[in-house]
């Protein structure tokens, strides 16, 4: 008896000796394998996913490539990101300057924050992985 089952459909390995819990699972199309695919095909290499093979076993395929909506939405969250980090750095530089105790090296850094925040306020994230980025100040 083996240890695991696995199911093309599902594209999961399911553990035999918990078949039970699966029960609203469509095991179906099940084939038992060996603990050796289980322990192959459990952890992707890098750049592959798992997928069903024709054959019903596991295979790997390549990871397909992010859709342009995918890289926008990311574009946009790396976005609102450095925006984030930027504000919090100029937070204390910003205090340093309203309450009248900023020092001219103090001045020169939020002004070259601020600079960097509004030009990452102007990156165009419809570009998505195109998209141009500002360099933070150092």
């Amino acid at each position: 008896m083996t240890n695991y089952i696995y199911s093309a459909n599902n594209n999961a390995f399911f553990p035999t000796s918990f078949i039970d819990a699966y029960s609203d699972f469509n095991l179906s199309d099940a084939v038992e394998v060996d603990d050796s695919v289980y322990l192959e095909f459990i952890t992707p290499p890098v750049g592959k996913i798992r997928i069903a093979g024709g054959d019903g076993f596991p295979a790997w395929g390549d990871i397909p490539p992010l859709t342009k909506e995918q890289l926008v939405e990311q574009a946009g969250t790396k976005k609102q990101c450095l925006m984030a980090e930027a504000t919090v750095s100029m937070a204390p530089l910003q205090d340093a300057d309203d309450i009248g105790e900023a020092t001219d090296e103090e001045l020169a850094q939020l002004k070259a924050w601020k600079k960097y925040r509004v030009m990452l306020n102007r990156v165009d994230t419809s570009l998505g992985a195109d998209a141009v980025w500002p360099t933070p100040p150092a």
